[in-house]
């Protein structure tokens, strides 16, 4: 049985394929999702803890007649330590005096809003700054100014947790991706299962089984099961007719050819004219010839068909050869030939098709009879070994004349030596379809001292 063609990717890789880089898809969305939101609420914390540390600073902050006083308390730095190990540098300005701190931290632009934390990144000092600043009223020899207290963080540490955070990430989007890979996998065996079954069930059907498919098959698939018991009756009904027509043209055509013949043997017998008998022998001829070649084709037609329409069954193939070789015993013994048969007494257990085994045996036993010599003895021998059932037909004749077997297999090819000897070139054509249907082989070669073996194997039940 010859297999199909892959010409595209198969329905499992391509829904496999697809799920797959769903699965990719979504998964680096999960993964640029957890880091976006991971990098904003660290953010978020950091300013949170950042503009409070900001917030305890100005609330240490007091006025009097001698200046502002400031007492930075170390609650204020040590919340910012609680992040990680990162740098802080403030800054307090009075006007647009520097107090304490970094003179050149930058300042907001524009002013700050009271006690409400203002925040901004800034670069300072060759690194980045999240910089928070809030501004506070206080009396000054009794007059009211304005101080800015600002304080700055670098983000080492939120680049560390957000980073922790990321892997984190991508573990989780790996893990869902080889598990969304595992489900795709499973859910395309799942979704294609039903195929498969159909497939299954066809597959097991015999070759004459044409009856339509009743089975229960999703609602994607009743087109294709519809068109598929469509296809198998109108299949159906094409064998039905060509089994007919071969049948129908085999009585039509040797009818008439043997009607002929008859009438000019009868036309032979009653005249006595060299050239009319000479015309008439040439027309006999010509007609055996032609019913030969007729019944050679409608015999191969019939093989052809019932290659794919085999009936198998037991047979005791012993039995079978020597009833063919019974049914050429009267034409072996016009041209005085003996047909010598070594064939075991039990039963050799073969399965095949009758018909097919039958014409196979016929072929090898008229090729042999009819290319031997007058006189000889045809050689029909049935040999058991390694499984296999092994048919030897020998005769004593012309030989293949140097043609390889091969070539005298193929369709209406001849050897060169058998030119007088009528002849359509598919006996042995014939042999070998069948050997090949039935699981077989099928050999011919020159017999050593003259004639030619044809040798069929055929496995044992």
């Amino acid at each position: 049985m010859s297999s199909a063609r892959a010409t595209s990717p198969s329905i499992r890789q391509r829904l496999v394929l697809q799920l797959v880089v769903v699965a990719a898809l979504l998964s680096g969305l999960l993964y640029l999702s957890v880091r976006t939101v991971a990098d904003a609420a660290v953010e978020t914390t950091q300013d949170s803890i950042l503009g409070a540390a900001t917030t305890t600073i100005a609330d240490e902050l007091r006025g009097g007649e001698d200046g502002i006083e400031v007492d930075i308390p170390y609650t204020a730095f040590s919340m910012l330590g609680a992040i990680g190990q990162d740098r802080v540098f403030y800054r307090i300005m009075v006007g647009n005096q520097t107090v304490t701190g970094y003179d050149d931290l930058p300042a907001p632009d524009g002013t700050a809003s009271g006690l409400e934390p203002r925040y901004y990144s800034r670069p300072f000092r060759d690194v980045d700054l999240r910089i928070a600043a809030v501004s506070r009223t206080v009396l000054v020899q009794g007059r009211a100014v304005e101080a800015v207290i600002i304080v700055g963080q670098t983000r080492q540490g939120q680049a560390a947790i957000v980073a922790n955070m990321a892997n984190r990430a991508a573990a989780l989007g790996l893990g869902f991706f080889v598990v969304a890979t595992l489900l795709s996998i499973l859910t395309a065996g799942t979704v294609l299962r039903p195929i498969n079954r159909l497939a299954e069930a066809v597959g097991r059907r015999g070759p004459q089984d044409l009856r339509p498919i009743h089975r229960d098959a999703p609602r994607e698939l009743a087109p294709f099961v519809t068109a598929l018991n469509g296809f198998i009756t109108r299949l159906g009904g094409a064998l039905s007719r060509t089994e007919t027509f071969i049948a129908e043209a085999a009585h039509h055509i040797r009818t008439p050819l043997a009607t002929v013949r008859a009438q000019a043997e009868i036309a032979l017998r009653q005249t006595n004219d060299d050239a009319t008998r000479t015309a008439l022998r040439s027309v006999v001829r010509a007609v055996d010839a032609s019913a030969r070649s007729a019944g050679q084709l409608l015999d191969h037609a019939t093989v052809v068909y019932r290659t794919d329409q085999r009936t198998d069954e037991r047979l005791d193939l012993g039995a079978l050869t020597r009833d063919i070789a019974r049914a050429f015993e009267p034409t072996a013994d016009l041209r005085e030939i003996v047909i010598a048969l070594d064939v075991p007494v039990d039963p050799v257990q073969v399965t095949g098709d009758r018909l097919l085994l039958e014409s196979a045996l016929r072929n090898l036993v008229d090729n042999a009879i009819k290319y031997a010599d007058p006189e000889t003895q045809v050689d029909i021998a049935l040999k058991l070994g390694d499984g296999r059932a092994e048919i030897l037909v020998c005769d004593r004749g012309r030989g293949l004349s140097g043609v390889q077997a091969q070539a005298l297999t193929k369709r209406f090819q001849r050897g060169e030596n058998v030119g007088d000897v009528v002849g359509s070139g598919l006996g042995l054509t014939i042999v070998n379809e069948v050997a090949q249907a039935a699981g077989g082989s099928f050999d011919i070669v020159n017999r050593k001292g003259g004639g030619a073996c044809a040798t069929l194997q055929l496995p044992l039940s």
